[in-house]
């Protein structure tokens, strides 16, 4: 296989202009061009995209265009043009789309990461067409419906359109297994994971002596409406593991700082104990987003229930961020424990006590856990590693 390759990389930074989801998307952009591939990040959602300004979706996407020229300059000044966006208007800004047009007809990968793109015949004209699945369960929630026959006519479309894909990725590293709950048919999918690119990070990260004494995370807190009804069980969002968690401040021996955005109970939390702040200060650009998380003594935070629920082994890209800067995780297990090494620089918990007792062998040994959060990162999240594998398997499996 030729080792220059031309790949689309698709995504949401545009459509969300947070700190973190722009680091989600732009390593793979960033990743494949640092492998020497020709690569182009493409942004067509056909939805609305988020005015972190008014806090509401806009349909005129300009601002937020102008936000993604801004950021992928500033990442590597060697991208400078190399995407495109279209808004729910149908204006276009980047390339051409004539140019994209032809790019895209002379691609050897399209890489469609979270399912997040309207597909056009276009892109279905490169040589091979990978979905990446980041939202396990959720991704799948209509595949059981679709083969009974029983889909609503949207579920079945947005299944006739996986379909078209010819390989297919998941973040659910335990999919296929036997006490893994993830739908898998009628794909075959090959488990990946974020790749990060860790010298963006290295550089960045800070003495774990100067740090706050304070574990964070960023997160929104979702409503009911993100629950799904899957093979006889109701799986939610991330704020229902977090309510089994609610008395966890009493157990921690460092404060306990929440980054929320959403409908966020800001009296309840801080009454349990939560120090609690608004997510959109330190995620309104991905290097004030990628500071706070360097700055904190370490990360807390659970993960989506339908994630835990499942076993599905999917392992946070915040987190994996976190590590790359040296920071240590004491996160809650989906099942990623079978894969990623646990005890020092990760410390996975499943109850309450456990979670508790994590932070505090943190405290202990601190320098101890910040170079094996570091040690974990290079072994499994290294862009080089990931994206090198990725792009293999894309070829290969399927």
């Amino acid at each position: 296989m030729n080792p220059s390759l031309r790949i689309v990389v698709t995504g949401l930074a545009a459509t969300y202009p947070f700190g973190g989801v722009f680091w989600d998307y732009m390593q793979y952009f960033l990743g494949l061009a640092r492998l020497g591939h020709d690569v182009l990040y493409l942004e067509d959602t056909g939805t609305w995209c988020y005015d972190p300004q008014a806090a509401t979706f806009v349909e005129d996407g300009g601002a937020n265009a102008c936000y993604l020229a801004r950021q992928i300059v500033r990442l590597d000044p060697a991208l400078e043009g190399r995407w495109f966006y279209r808004d729910a208007r149908g204006q276009t800004f980047g390339q051409p789309w004539a140019e994209v047009k032809r790019f895209c007809r002379s691609a050897d990968l399209f890489l469609h990461i979270s399912a997040s793109c309207w597909m056009r015949e276009e892109y279905f004209a490169a040589k091979r067409v990978a979905l990446i699945d980041s939202d396990p369960m959720y991704t799948q929630a209509s595949l059981p419906s679709y083969l009974a026959g029983t889909a609503a006519a949207d579920a079945r479309e947005r299944v006739e359109m996986l379909k078209r894909h010819d390989v297919f990725f998941s973040f659910a590293e335990n999919i296929g297994g036997p006490d893994c709950l993830v739908p898998t048919a009628p794909f075959r999918w090959i488990p990946t994971r974020q790749p990060v690119v860790l010298d963006c990070f290295s550089k960045a990260s800070v003495p774990w002596q100067a740090r706050r004494p304070v574990l964070t995370t960023v997160a929104s807190w979702e409503a009911s409406a993100k629950e799904i009804e899957l093979r006889g069980g109701t799986y939610g969002g991330k704020n229902r593991e977090f309510e089994r968690f609610m008395d966890l401040p009493s157990r921690s021996v460092f404060p306990l700082e929440l980054a929320l955005s959403g409908r966020v109970p800001w009296q309840r939390l801080q009454e349990q104990g939560w120090r609690v702040r608004d997510a959109y200060p330190v995620s309104c650009d991905p290097w004030v987003y990628q500071d706070y998380l360097a700055r904190s003594f370490g990360e807390w935070s659970v993960a989506k229930h339908a994630y835990v629920a499942s076993q599905s082994g999917w392992f946070s890209c915040r987190t994996a961020c976190y590590l790359s800067l040296g920071v240590p995780a004491v996160v809650q297990d989906t099942g990623f424990s079978r894969t990623i090494p646990c005890g020092e620089g990760v410390l996975a918990f499943t109850t309450l006590e456990e979670a508790g007792t994590a932070i505090a062998r943190l405290k202990a040994a601190p320098g101890k856990h910040a170079e094996a959060a570091r040690a974990i990162a290079a072994a499994y999240f290294d862009s080089r590693l990931v994206l090198g594998k990725l792009v293999e398997e894309a070829f290969s499996g399927g």
